[in-house]
């Protein structure tokens, strides 16, 4: 790929508030800030539009994907712009009893070019009494996603999804060169984990990782862990944010993807194999897919 290829991702760092108006305007400052700096494509964090833990507050203010005032707003917004825009997350109304948490990957014409609800719900309970049950108001997802920029093919994830590596092979395997990774890390977790993680979806697949974070300690008493991220093929993180809302860019060569891939093609080394337990004889074979 030549070097015109290039591009400037821009990870945009919020703290969402408990009400859609506020947060889009939050939302929608930054973006034009990251547009201005030269980005090319921008993505914003999980749950761009509002953060209750209240079901009752929460489902007050949900919309329908076709109402949604934020999805409105922004899609105006990449056209004005003439950006990619990737709204990481929005919560919307999917049923009378359950959300869903949809991603939105919007082309500088304003259409939508993919959505992707999250597959995976947050549902655990932390040391120190923190307690969270995504599923109790969110249906998950069942597809995994995969579109296309122009500089490349790009897998939508979402947070927790982090955590299941085989979804993120999938998606290299299905030719995705970028995978996105917007969140709402908790400090705890976050402190404990995250650059780990996003480091080691980008190596295990030689893929970009663009992770746009939710950061600090919001109106609804959570916090958040910041440090959004854009991480190269080889796992070089190159550029970071801090705790505080905020913009982060990077200039992007895609060829680093197949540099990266060609190095270590561990993608092409992938086969079945079995798992057996000694203890319970020859018959409790369990086939595990490796890769294709």
């Amino acid at each position: 790929m030549s070097a015109d290829n290039m591009f400037t991702a821009a990870m945009v760092q919020m703290r969402t508030g408990l009400l859609p108006g506020p947060s889009l305007e939050q939302g929608t400052k930054l973006i034009r800030e990251a547009a201005a700096q030269g980005a090319d494509y921008v993505l914003t964090p999980e749950v761009s539009n509002m953060m209750q833990l209240n079901r009752k507050a929460l489902f007050e203010h949900l919309s329908s994907e076709q109402d949604d005032p934020s999805l409105q707003a922004y899609r105006a917004l990449a056209a004005e712009l003439n950006i990619h825009l990737h709204i990481g997350s929005l919560a919307l109304r999917f049923s009378p009893e359950k959300a869903v948490n949809r991603s939105f990957l919007i082309g500088p014409d304003g259409n939508v070019l993919a959505s992707y609800d999250k597959i995976h719900m947050f549902d655990i309970d932390l040391p120190g009494g923190e307690s969270y049950r995504e599923s109790a108001n969110y249906q998950p997802g069942e597809t995994a996603i995969i579109s296309d920029l122009p500089w490349g093919r790009v897998g939508l994830t979402i947070c927790y999804d982090v955590r299941f590596p085989a979804l993120y092979r999938a998606l290299a395997e299905s030719g995705a060169s970028f995978v996105t990774v917007p969140s709402a890390f908790t400090r705890k977790t976050g402190e404990a984990h995250w650059h780990v993680l996003l480091r080691a979806r980008a190596i295990e697949t030689g893929c970009f990782v663009f992770a746009a974070a939710q950061a600090g300690l919001h109106e609804n008493k959570r916090e958040t862990y910041g440090h959004s991220l854009i991480i190269d093929p080889w796992g070089e993180v190159l550029a970071e944010g801090g705790v505080e809302p905020g913009v982060i860019l990077a200039r992007i060569d895609p060829a680093k993807v197949e540099a990266a891939r060609n190095s270590v093609p561990s993608l092409q080394h992938g086969r079945r194999f079995s798992v057996a337990d000694p203890k319970s004889g020859p018959d409790h074979l369990h086939l595990v897919r490796g890769s294709a």
